[in-house]
């Protein structure tokens, strides 16, 4: 069901912001999720000039969490000099989990519980938590009540070289089993999405995020960070492939459908770390204090669907729903903003909503929701270019939609994201 702000108290947002995105391995490696989400914060309250004691509720959404911070967003708060008293908590989602830490934090100023939230998310994949076998980890138990070299030897017995090696984490559904990357190729397969079009696809993200790097636009929205011990500037994602032609896309070999598939690393988005964060008022507290908002977010939506066989269309089931509570057409969308999962799950989605075949069977409905124009789609670049910190994409989608409404002089803002689970999120932004 989708949510509506008819009711209830308006939700602004008056600024967002986020670290420059970095190739897991590259430019956080060191960093924990905890760090960036640290830094981020206070960036946030840096270009805001917010008094930290006027926030009222911290949420964080981060998916790979580190056990010794496991509610990464109170640890972070804390550490960005937000006062003890204000409660924080951390979702986790998947792809969407700051899409939830957004649109938790306009619940609670809908529902008076709140009138100044900050929502953003935090991840690093450069340090997974790496574990070893279930069997080691019961020993490894049993050895803290060990109290002579003799009960230690126990603990050994039986064990074999190969048990204590680390297991490395999969990204793969554990409902399925599927790695999202062969859900990706059977999602593009099943749309007739074409190996051809996806790397056309991403050279259009990337050369559009190359531009808006060169002219500033991408600049606005980001918080240069650095990093001990050179504490050399971070100043740009540095994921952005802004020289990338389709025949070097075109070279690369399948990734996840050996040899006949579709999805390769140059169609996809990249392991990436980062954190993002955003500033949301009542619409009543921003005019007292002064803010200028710079969007309404409306009604949102989330949905979600069979994992085995539609694990990323969740956009095309949000959308829609979402469409039709508003009482809004794709006409009257200025201004898209899809997360790119993959640059097949994109096109398989935009296939979706234009096809007569997928409404009827799908969406219970007499004709296609329609056709989402190229030309109003990420044009800032998007997941494939800029990078996808899985807790934190959220947030940069809702930022950038917002301040892509006051530069192209739209009015209404989609933003869509697809998930792990089979899951989705559609969310409206109206210009303030």
């Amino acid at each position: 069901m989708a949510a509506s702000s008819a009711n209830g108290r308006a939700a602004v947002l008056v600024d967002g912001c986020r670290l420059p995105f970095q190739r897991s391995g590259t430019g956080y490696t060191d960093l924990t999720a905890y760090d960036m989400g640290r830094m981020v914060l206070k960036g946030l309250l840096h270009r805001t000039g917010l008094n930290p004691a006027e926030v009222e509720r911290v949420i964080m959404g981060c998916v790979i969490q580190d056990v010794e911070t496991s509610n990464v967003a109170r640890e972070a708060s804390l550490a960005a000099g937000i006062p003890n008293h204000v409660p924080a908590f951390t979702v986790t989602m998947a792809c969407i989990s700051s899409n939830q830490a957004v649109t938790s934090g306009v619940d609670l100023i809908r529902g008076g519980l709140a009138d100044v939230v900050v929502a953003g998310g935090t991840e690093t994949l450069s340090d997974p938590p790496i574990r070893v076998k279930r069997s080691v980890r019961k020993r490894l138990f049993k050895a803290q009540k060990a109290k002579s070299p003799a009960d230690y030897l126990k603990l050994l017995r039986g064990l074999s070289p190969s048990d204590v090696l680390p297991e490395a984490p999969s990204i793969a559904e554990f409902s399925t089993g599927e790695v999202m990357g062969e859900s990706a190729d059977k999602l593009a397969a099943m749309f007739g999405v074409s190996r051809e079009a996806q790397d056309e696809y991403a050279l259009l993200t990337h050369k559009r995020a190359a531009a808006a790097q060169d002219d500033g636009r991408l600049a606005k929205e980001l918080v240069p960070s650095s990093v001990p011990p050179s504490f050399d500037p971070i100043t740009e994602d540095n994921t952005v492939r802004g020289d990338s032609t389709l025949d070097k896309l075109a070279s690369l070999s399948p990734v996840f459908v050996k040899p006949f598939g579709t999805v390769t690393a140059g169609n996809s988005s990249p392991l990436t770390d980062g954190a993002s964060a955003t500033l949301l008022m009542s619409a009543d507290r921003a005019e007292a204090e002064g803010h200028t908002p710079r969007a309404y977010l409306r009604d949102y939506t989330y949905v979600a669907q069979d994992p085995g066989a539609e694990l990323l269309l969740g956009p095309a089931y949000a959308i829609p729903q979402l469409l039709d509570t508003a009482g809004l057409t794709l006409d009257d969308i200025d201004v898209f903003e899809l997360h790119e999962a993959f640059a097949g799950q994109v096109l398989a989605v935009l296939a979706a909503l234009d096809s007569d075949d997928f409404a009827s069977r799908g969406l219970n409905r007499a004709s296609a929701v329609g056709a989402i124009p190229m030309d109003r789609l990420n044009l800032r670049g998007g997941s494939v270019s800029l990078g996808h910190p899985f807790g934190a994409t959220g947030a940069r989608l809702v930022t950038t939609a917002a301040n892509r409404l006051h530069e192209e002089d739209g009015h209404w803002a989609l933003v869509a994201a697809c998930a792990a689970g089979g899951q989705g999120h559609a969310l409206l932004v109206e210009r303030a």
